[in-house]
């Protein structure tokens, strides 16, 4: 048994532990491929990490509920709420997608590793720095690659949201082959646990944010049931129907807010839908 915030859930040791295995023969023998295919400009090299993360949400029990459909203009500018490192299987479950993530995870062991595999582009946090990061992500949107930017700069606890940071957003200024760039909000939600309501106190053990320990907090989460992950596509946009950066940002965090309070409400009654074999 484990427990968060008052929350008591059974977790298995046996199935953290097989996850675990199971993952890891998965990603093991993959990293070498996709690092070959990286090097030889691959346009599998997109399509890899695509079919992979559908692999990892059987394996590590995310079942997918998918409202809307992704932009299928390439680029395009995901902006999404971020609640968890599963945010980034969830994602490339759907859409072949690149990350935009803060420069200290190019150090993380693994994962950092993973990130690179999976072309993510590192940013720093320094406002004063915008030009610079907006030319980083001007130049992985020239080569057509879609963007997942988690615009609240860091992971929350999946029911409320931190502001939106407009300076994050620089890039949806940038026009690429003289057409304006489609930005499309995203919502996500950890909703159900072995298809019962996930409640406030239960969502921590999906949750990861704060001064929580990624290891075993991993392992936690690895060892209960099968959670519930809706993610919602909504309307794309352009800079150009805003005129600011500031305006396109309060539009998307009003969007993705609205939508996460209704989703972990169940108020959603959308038609969903897994992501395609």
């Amino acid at each position: 048994m484990s427990q968060r915030d008052g929350a008591v859930v059974p977790v298995s040791r046996g199935r953290a532990a097989l996850r675990l295995a199971l993952y890891a023969a998965l990603t093991l023998p993959l990293m070498p491929v996709q690092a070959l295919l990286l090097a030889m400009r691959s346009p599998a090299a997109t399509r890899l990490p695509h079919w992979y993360h559908r692999r990892c949400c059987a394996i590590l029990g995310l079942d997918l509920r998918r409202h809307g459909a992704p932009s299928p203009d390439a680029p395009t500018l995901f902006v999404a709420n971020h609640i968890s490192y599963f945010d980034i299987v969830a994602l490339s479950a759907l859409a072949p997608v690149s990350f935009v993530a803060k420069r200290e995870v190019a150090s993380w062991p693994f994962f950092g590793w993973l990130a690179r595999l999976q072309r993510t582009v590192f940013v720093g946090r320094d406002r004063r720095r915008v030009d610079g990061e907006r030319d980083s992500l001007a130049a992985a949107l020239a080569e057509g690659r879609s963007l997942v930017l988690f615009a609240e700069g860091t992971s929350y606890d999946g029911v409320h949201l931190r502001p939106f940071k407009s300076s994050l957003l620089a890039a949806a200024e940038i026009a690429t082959d003289g057409r304006p760039l489609t930005v499309q909000p995203v919502t996500i939600a950890y909703t159900r646990l072995d298809g019962m309501p996930i409640g406030r106190h239960l969502r921590p053990f999906y949750a990861w944010f704060g001064d929580m320990e990624l290891p075993g907090h991993l392992w936690q989460a690895l060892g209960i049931g099968r959670v519930t992950v809706e993610i919602e596509f909504h309307a794309p946009v352009t800079f150009a129907r805003f005129g600011s950066r500031k305006a396109l940002t309060r539009f998307c965090e009003e969007t993705v807010g609205r939508t996460l309070f209704q989703l972990n409400a169940g108020r959603r009654h959308a038609a969903a839908s897994g992501p395609s074999s």
